[in-house]
């Protein structure tokens, strides 16, 4: 198996995504929903991704957008990938000529299952706990076994959110074998500001796993 993608999600300072790409990781997040505590404007993304290189893939999350607002944060020009966390369509979510992460909160593995049919365009599928009227970071885990069947069943490139901190993301990978992981929360000393010890903890943590 290749080696685990990671991704760092609620990125709010310069200073955080340049320590995530110095660490190796795939993958950051900007979060563009005003109700989250770490959530930035357009012009806080620039800011922020204007010395990340290429090679870093930026995702930009919304969660029930309008056209508009999706179009607003892409004006920061280096974001390239998509993520979505409502009710999005998929003819909406692929409508951008981007690749794009549907996310879905997971109660059961048949209900996501039978949701993902309806994504075919998404290049990611991730899990995330469910709670209700939150539609992620929630920083709770959830149970890993329907996580592992929804990797077995649907064969695509599932991202397990939800809960990862250091502490237990190797057990986690181990349990349901994803693609990839994102985290947020545990990896953070207040929200939005990364902690630096539990960032390389973290993709140490990653790393370390053998499949």
């Amino acid at each position: 198996m290749s080696p685990i993608w990671i991704k760092i999600c609620g990125i709010t300072r310069a200073e955080d995504a340049l320590a995530a790409e110095a660490l190796g990781v795939d993958a950051i997040g900007l979060v563009f929903y005003a109700r989250s505590a770490r959530a930035v404007s357009p012009a806080q993304a620039e800011r922020i991704l204007a010395r990340v290189s290429d090679k870093l893939q930026v995702f930009a999350l919304f969660v029930n957008p309008d056209r508009a607002q999706v179009l607003a944060a892409l004006s920061a020009k280096r974001i390239d990938h998509l993520q979505f966390h409502g009710e999005e369509s998929a003819s909406f979510c692929q409508s951008f000529g981007l690749p794009y992460m549907k996310a879905f909160r997971v109660q059961s593995s048949a209900a996501v299952l039978e949701g993902i049919q309806n994504y075919e365009s998404a290049k990611h599928i991730l899990l995330d706990s469910y709670e209700v009227n939150v539609p992620g970071g929630t920083g709770r885990t959830f149970d890993w076994t329907q996580a592992a069947t929804i990797v077995a069943q649907s064969k695509r490139q599932v991202v397990l959110a939800g809960g990862l901190q250091p502490e237990n993301v190797g057990k986690a990978i181990a349990s349901v074998r994803p693609f990839g992981v994102d985290v947020s929360s545990g990896v953070e000393a207040a929200p939005g500001i990364k902690d630096m010890d539990k960032l390389q903890s973290f993709v140490r943590g990653v790393r370390s796993v053998e499949l």
